[in-house]
C-alpha cells in the first residue's frame, strides 16, 4: 500500500486522471472549494447513496424519507439560531491578505532561560506541533541567545490577548503584527428570492439539511402513518462558505448529507439510543469496506457540547492527512422542534394514544458526509503491487461500492465470433448491472485498467468459451484467481456479490 505521505497525491491524481473527481470550472482555473464527479466518480457516489438509502430506511420499517429543498422560509434559520451564531471565528493578514479561521491557527511564545523571545505561529495540521518545535530552534540560533528552550505549548488563535495578537506572526509572511483580531463570520451562502434585491427578499442556501427534517416534521406526521419512535431520513446538498476550505474533498463548500433524525420519547433512555445508533453507523462503515481498525470514537467533552446536546459523538476515519471526523452521532433533544414550534406558531408535537398525552419528541441525530465516505473509501481501498513484473495500482472496492461490477473482454479483438459473444454477454449484464466492456490493447494491459478502476471483477470470451463450451473465465481483481463458469453461473455470481 503506498505509504501514508504519500496516499493523497496518490488518490489525487488517480480522481483526475481517471475520472472521479476534477475541480470544478477547471478551464478557468478553478473555483476554491467546488468540485465536480466524473464519470466514474458520480458512479461511486450514487452507489454509496443508494446503499445507505437500502440499508437505513429501504430495510427499516421505522425509516422514512424525505427530499427537503435548498432554500427554505429565511425564518427557518433565525428560529434554529443559525443567523445568528452559524459562524467561524475569521482572521485577516493585512499585509497577505490572506485570511485563516482562528482556531485553525496557532500561535506559541518561545521562552528561553524564562525570557520571551518572539512568538511562532502555524497552521493545523497532524505536523504542527513539530513545525513549532522547528521554529522555535530556528528563532533561539538565529537571536544567539543562551539557555534552555521552554516548551512549545500551542494554542489556537481565539485565545490570544490583544497584546500577544501584535506579537505573533502571519503565517504567510512570517511577519508579526498584520494579524487582525478574530471576528465572526456567518457562512451561510446568502441570495435573494424574486425579483426585488432588497432585505425582504433575502434567503440563504441551506448550511444543512436537518432544518428542512424537523420543518416537514407535521407534514410526515399527518401523512407518514409513522409511530414514536421513529426517523427522517434524508440525502441532499449543504453549501457552507468555509473560510479555508482544505484537504481536497474533504472541507468544500458544496457538500452532500446523508441524515437522519431519529425521534423517540423524553422518557425513552437517550443514552442507550444513542450508543445503539454509533454501533449501527460503524457496523455500515465495515459493510461497505471501510475496517472498523481505521475507525475510532470522540465523545465531545460536556463544557463543548451545543446548550441543547445532551451528548455528541465523532466517528473518527484515519485520513492520510490524519484522523479526522467522518461522522456525527448526536443527542439534539428536543431543542429544534421546540424552536420552529414556538417562532411558527403551530403544534410540532407527538399525540401518544395509548396514554393520551401530547410531548415534543427528542432526537438522535446520526450525520454523514457522502464526500468524506467517498474519500475514505478511496484512502482505503487504494493499493500499490506488483502483477506479472509490473507495477499495478488497485482500487479494492467491494463490489456493491465499485463503479462497475464487471468488466468483458473478448480475448481478441480481430475475431469477430469472440467479439460477437462478448458484446451478447456484455447486453445481457447490463440489464442488471453497471459492467464495462473493452477490446482495446492486450488482455493484461485490459485487467491493469479495470483494476485501477476498482472494477472487481474481469469476465473474458476466450476460444473454449466457443470450441469447447467452457463457458468464461472470471477473474478477481483482488486475488487474481480465475475461475470457469456458464454465462448463466456469471449472472447469479454477480448478483450474489453485489446485492448479497
Amino acid at each position: 500500500m503506498a505509504e501514508a505521505s504519500t496516499l493523497m497525491e496518490s488518490i489525487l491524481n488517480l480522481c483526475k486522471r481517471r475520472g472521479f473527481v476534477f475541480p470544478s470550472s477547471d478551464i478557468y482555473g478553478g473555483l476554491n472549494g467546488f468540485f465536480d464527479y466524473g464519470p466514474l466518480g458520480v458512479e461511486l457516489k450514487n452507489n454509496i447513496k443508494q446503499a445507505w438509502w437500502q440499508d437505513f430506511v429501504h430495510r427499516r420499517d421505522d425509516i422514512v424519507g424525505l427530499d427537503s429543498s435548498i432554500i427554505h422560509h429565511p425564518t427557518t434559520w433565525k428560529a434554529s439560531g443559525h443567523v445568528e451564531n452559524f459562524t467561524d471565528p475569521l482572521v485577516d493578514c493585512k499585509e497577505s491578505k490572506m485570511r485563516y479561521r482562528a482556531d485553525q491557527l496557532f500561535f506559541a511564545p518561545v521562552r528561553v532561560a524564562g525570557e520571551t523571545i518572539g512568538y511562532v505561529s502555524v497552521l493545523e495540521d497532524e505536523a504542527m506541533q513539530a513545525k513549532a518545535d522547528e521554529a522555535a530552534n530556528d528563532m533561539k540560533r538565529k537571536l544567539a541567545k543562551q539557555g534552555v528552550l521552554e516548551p512549545i505549548v500551542l494554542r489556537d488563535f481565539t485565545e490570544a490577548k490583544p497584546e500577544e495578537i501584535e506579537m505573533i506572526p502571519s503565517p504567510a509572511t512570517g511577519k508579526p503584527g498584520s494579524l487582525t483580531p478574530p471576528r465572526s463570520f456567518n457562512m451561510m451562502f446568502q441570495t435573494h428570492v424574486g425579483a426585488m434585491q432588497d432585505a425582504s427578499a433575502v434567503a440563504y442556501l441551506r448550511p444543512e439539511t436537518a432544518q428542512g427534517i424537523f420543518i416537514n416534521f407535521k407534514n410526515v406526521v399527518d401523512t407518514g402513518r409513522v409511530k414514536v419512535p421513529f426517523g427522517i431520513a434524508q440525502i441532499g446538498k449543504a453549501f457552507r462558505n468555509e473560510i479555508n476550505p482544505r484537504n481536497f474533498i474533504f472541507r468544500s463548500r458544496e457538500f452532500e448529507q446523508m441524515e437522519i433524525e431519529y425521534f423517540i420519547s423524553p422518557e425513552a433512555d437517550w443514552s442507550a439510543a444513542h450508543q445503539e445508533w454509533i454501533e449501527r453507523c460503524l457496523a455500515w462503515f465495515e459493510s461497505i469496506g471501510i475496517p472498523r481498525a481505521k475507525l475510532s470514537l470522540y465523545a465531545h467533552p460536556k463544557e463543548k457540547l451545543a446548550h441543547y446536546s445532551k451528548g455528541t459523538t465523532d466517528i473518527m476515519f484515519e485520513f492520510p492527512f490524519g484522523v479526522q471526523e467522518l461522522q456525527g452521532v448526536a443527542a439534539r433533544g428536543d431543542f429544534d422542534l421546540t424552536q420552529h414550534s414556538n417562532v411558527s406558531g403551530q403544534k410540532l408535537d407527538w399525540f401518544e394514544e395509548a396514554t393520551k398525552q401530547r410531548f415534543i419528541p427528542h432526537v438522535i441525530e446520526p450525520s454523514v458526509g457522502v464526500d468524506r465516505v467517498f474519500l475514505a473509501l478511496l484512502a482505503t481501498a487504494y493499493h500499490e503491487d506488483e502483477v506479472e513484473g509490473e507495477k499495478r495500482s488497485v482500487l479494492r472496492l467491494p463490489p456493491r461500492i465499485a463503479p462497475f461490477k464487471a468488466a468483458v473482454f473478448p480475448l481478441l479483438k480481430n475475431k469477430p465470433e469472440l467479439v460477437a459473444r462478448a458484446k451478447a454477454l456484455h447486453q445481457r449484464l447490463q440489464r442488471r448491472f453497471n459492467v464495462f466492456y473493452d477490446e482495446a490493447g492486450a488482455i493484461g494491459r485490459r485487467y491493469r485498467r479495470q483494476d485501477e478502476i476498482g472494477t472487481p471483477y474481469g469476465i473474458t470470451i476466450d476460444f473454449d468459451t466457443l470450441e469447447k463450451d467452457a463457458g468464461v473465465t472470471v477473474r478477481n481483481r483482488d486475488t487474481l484467481e480465475q475461475v470457469r463458469m456458464t454465462e448463466d453461473e456469471v449472472v447469479s455470481f454477480l448478483d450474489q456479490k453485489v446485492h448479497g
